[in-house]
C-alpha cells in the first residue's frame, strides 16, 4: 500500500502544515480521497466551537471496518495484520494474516448478531490482551455497535459505573487474563459488576485462563460455542454496516476533574482518518514493517496505534499480553529481537523503569531491526531519552516524542520520524492540522517564541471529541468553555526560541500517573468511601518511575494503627478504582489548609508533597494558617 500523504522531508512538512492551515478544507479532502467510501461527503467541515458541534465529512458513508480489512484483501491478504506474543514466553506466538482476520471479524460480528447485538448498541469489552480483544473491537465496528473497551485492570465498581453511563446491555469477556506472574479473574470481576446492572441481556465469555468461572444461564455464553453456531450456519459473510461519517464509533472512560468518569466519544470517519494519517507520518511507517506498541487496547493508545492506526494502513501490528519485566527485565528486548520489530513505541513509565534494571538485560539482545523509537503517554524526560536513544536505538534511531489524549484520537503534536528534528524533552512541532497556542490565565493569547502558558487549540482536526456520552453540557464545559473560542488541554506548555513545543504537566485537578489520567476528585471520592475517613485532598509529587505519584492528605478519625489504615486505604481505592489508583503516600493530618470560602488550598499541600517546603507563597488567606507548620513537620 502506498501513502501519498506521507511527508518525505522538513521542506514538505511546511508546506504541509501552510496548506492544512490555509485550506483545511482542500487540505483533508485529499487525504481522505484515499479511503473507502460508500457514499462522498457533502461538506468536508462544519464547526463551532462555542456549542461545540464539529462535523467532518458531512453526508459522507463508509465503514471503518472495509478500510482497515477488506481493501486489504485484494494486494495484501497474506501479509500479517497482528501478530500476536503471550505473556508466556514459551506459549506459542500467533500470526493473523489481514485475510484471517477479516474472515474472524466477520464470523464474531455474526455471533454479535446471533446474541442481539444491532447498530448503535454498547457492548463493553473486558478482556486481556489476546486477538479476540481486537476482533471483537473490530466486529462491533461492522456492525456499527458502540464499543467501550474497559482496561482490565479496573475494579468492579469502576466497571458498574461505565457500564451504567453507557446503558451497555451486551458484554464481551474472558475468563481469566495473565498478566506478568498475576492470573486476573476477568469474568468474576464482570460478574460483581453486574450486580448493578440488572439490564445486561447477554455476556460472551473466551476462554483463555481455563479458570473456573460462574455461566448464568440465559445470559452467559461461551465465544467458542457461539463460534461454532456460526459455523453449522455455514459462516456466512457479514457486509459492513453502513455507518454515517459522523456516527459513534466508539466510547472510551476517561479521568476528569470531577468525580464521574466521562465517556469520550469518537466518530467513524474523522477518526480513521486522523489515526491513519497520524501513524503513517510520525512514524513513517512502510509496508512491511513490524509496529510493536505497547500499550494496553483498553487506553486510547491501543485504540489507535494498535488497532485502528496500523490497521488501515494495511501496517503488521504487534500485540503483546505481558509486562516489560516478566519473566525478567529484557522482554520488550526479547521481543524486539524475536519479530524484529521496526519500530517501538512506548511509555516514559516503562523507560524508566527498565533502565533502574541496567543495561545486562538489553546488552545481549539483537536490536538491529528497530529504525524508530516512539515515546507516548506523558513528557520524558531527558535522562529517559537518552537512555532509550543510546541504548534501545543506539543513536540510529529517531524519538517521536508523542503529545496527545483520549479526547484528541490521535497525536497532536510530534516531530515526524527522521524528517522534522528530534528534541530530548520536546514534542516539538504541531502536526498539520493541528493550530496550538498558549493562553495566559485571562485566555489571552501570548504570541512568540520562549514563552509558556496554558496549551489550547484553535481549531478542529479530523480526531477531535465530539462529545461525552449522554451529557454534551460536561464536553462544553470541561473542553470549550475556559477559553472562549478555544479547545483547552488542560496541560501547560512551553515554546522555545526555534517553536518547539514542550508539555509541561497538566494545570488542571488530574494527574498523570504512568501515563494515566487519574481526576484528583475520582481519588477523594474513593478514598472519602473508607469508614474512618473524614476528608482528604490528593496532590502528585515526582515520582522516579511514574513521572508522578500520588500523594493523599488524609483526616482520619480513628485509633487503629496508621501503618494498617493506610494498608485499608489503599485496598479501598483499589476496591472502588483499581489498583492503577493507589496512593503511592499517605499522610494523616488534623486538618486541611482552606480558605476562608473553605476551598482547599492545593498549591501548599503541591509544595509540601515536592518538599520544596521553603516556598510556600501567601498563606495569609487561610483560615488556619498554622496547619501548615503541623502539615510540614509530618510530610513524608
Amino acid at each position: 500500500m502506498n501513502y501519498p500523504y506521507q511527508i518525505k522531508n522538513l521542506e514538505e512538512y511546511k508546506a504541509a502544515y501552510t496548506k492544512s492551515v490555509k485550506e483545511p478544507e482542500n487540505f483533508w479532502a485529499e487525504v481522505a480521497e484515499n479511503f473507502v467510501w460508500k457514499k462522498k461527503w457533502d461538506s468536508v467541515l462544519e464547526w463551532n466551537f462555542s456549542e461545540p458541534s464539529i462535523k467532518w465529512f458531512k453526508g459522507g458513508k463508509l465503514n471503518i471496518t472495509e478500510n482497515c480489512l477488506d481493501r486489504h484483501l485484494a494486494t495484501n491478504a497474506n501479509t500479517p495484520a497482528i501478530i500476536w506474543e503471550s505473556n508466556d514466553p514459551e506459549e506459542h506466538h500467533r500470526v493473523l494474516t489481514y485475510k484471517e482476520l477479516h474472515f474472524k471479524v466477520c464470523q464474531f460480528a455474526n455471533v454479535l448478531k446471533n446474541n442481539g447485538v444491532k447498530k448503535g448498541d454498547r457492548v463493553c469489552i473486558y478482556m486481556g490482551m489476546i486477538p479476540e480483544l481486537s476482533i471483537a473491537t473490530l466486529a462491533c465496528a461492522r456492525i456499527g455497535a458502540i464499543h467501550s473497551v474497559i482496561f482490565g485492570g479496573f475494579s468492579a465498581q469502576a466497571i458498574s459505573d461505565r457500564l451504567q453511563d453507557a446503558h451497555a446491555e451486551y458484554i464481551v469477556t474472558c475468563d481469566g487474563g495473565f498478566r506478568g506472574t498475576k492470573d486476573i479473574p476477568l469474568k468474576s470481576v464482570i460478574d460483581d459488576a453486574l450486580i448493578a446492572c440488572p439490564f445486561v441481556k447477554r455476556v460472551i465469555v473466551c476462554t483463555r485462563t481455563r479458570t473456573a468461572v460462574s455461566m448464568i444461564k440465559g445470559r452467559d455464553v461461551w465465544w467458542e460455542d457461539e463460534i461454532k453456531k456460526v459455523e453449522t450456519q455455514g459462516n456466512p459473510a457479514c457486509p459492513a454496516e453502513e455507518m454515517d461519517a459522523e456516527d459513534a464509533l466508539f466510547i472510551l472512560y476517561t479521568s476528569g476533574s470531577t468525580g464521574k468518569p466521562k465517556g469520550v466519544v469518537h466518530t467513524c470517519a474523522g477518526y480513521m482518518v486522523w489515526t491513519n494519517y497520524t501513524f503513517v507520518n510520525v512514524f513513517q511507517y512502510k509496508p512491511g514493517q513490524v509496529h510493536f506498541c505497547t500499550a494496553d487496547i483498553g487506553w486510547i493508545t491501543g485504540h489507535s496505534y494498535i488497532v485502528y492506526g496500523p490497521l488501515s494502513a494495511g501496517a503488521t501490528s504487534l500485540m503483546f499480553e505481558g509486562i516489560p519485566t516478566y519473566p525478567d527485565a529484557g522482554r520488550f528486548w526479547d521481543v524486539v529481537d524475536k519479530f524484529k520489530v521496526n519500530i517501538l513505541y512506548t511509555a516514559p513509565t516503562a523507560i524508566r523503569s527498565l533502565m533502574s534494571f541496567g543495561l545486562d538485560t538489553v546488552n545481549n539482545k539483537d536490536l538491529s531491526s528497530l529504525q524508530v523509537l516512539g515515546s507516548v503517554g506523558e513528557p520524558i524526560n531527558e535522562e529517559a531519552w537518552q537512555w532509550y536513544y543510546k541504548n534501545i536505538g543506539k543513536e540510529k534511531c529517531p524519538v517521536v516524542d508523542t503529545w496527545w489524549q483520549t479526547e484528541t484520537g490521535g497525536i497532536l503534536i510530534s516531530n515526524l520520524a527522521g524528517v522534522t528534528p528530534h528534541k530530548p524533552s520536546f514534542a516539538t512541532l504541531p502536526l498539520p492540522g493541528v493550530q496550538p497556542c498558549l493562553v495566559d490565565e485571562s485566555g489571552k493569547e501570548i504570541e512568540g517564541n520562549g514563552v509558556s502558558g496554558n496549551l489550547c487549540i484553535k481549531f478542529p482536526w479530523p480526531g477531535i471529541i465530539r462529545t461525552t456520552y449522554n451529557d454534551h453540557e460536561r464536553c462544553r464545559q470541561t473542553y470549550f468553555s475556559t477559553y472562549k473560542g478555544l479547545y483547552f488541554t488542560g496541560d501547560g506548555c512551553l515554546r522555545d526560541e526555534e517553536g518547539n513545543y514542550r508539555i509541561t504537566g497538566r494545570v488542571d485537578d488530574v494527574l498523570n500517573v504512568s501515563g494515566h489520567r487519574i481526576g484528583t476528585a475520582e481519588l477523594e471520592n474513593a478514598i472519602n468511601m473508607h469508614s474512618g475517613v473524614i476528608e482528604s485532598a490528593i496532590v502528585g509529587y515526582p515520582h522516579d518511575i511514574k513521572g508522578q505519584g500520588i500523594y493523599a492528605y488524609v483526616i482520619y478519625d480513628g485509633t487503629h494503627d496508621h501503618n494498617l489504615t493506610r494498608k485499608d486505604i489503599a485496598q479501598t481505592v483499589t476496591h472502588i478504582i483499581g489498583a492503577i489508583a493507589k496512593p503511592d503516600k499517605i499522610q494523616f493530618v488534623t486538618g486541611l489548609p482552606k480558605t476562608r470560602s473553605g476551598k482547599i488550598m492545593r498549591r501548599i499541600l503541591r509544595k509540601i508533597a515536592e518538599g520544596d517546603t521553603g516556598n510556600l507563597g501567601d498563606t495569609s488567606t487561610l483560615l488556619d494558617p498554622t496547619l501548615v507548620d503541623v502539615i510540614k513537620e509530618g510530610a513524608l
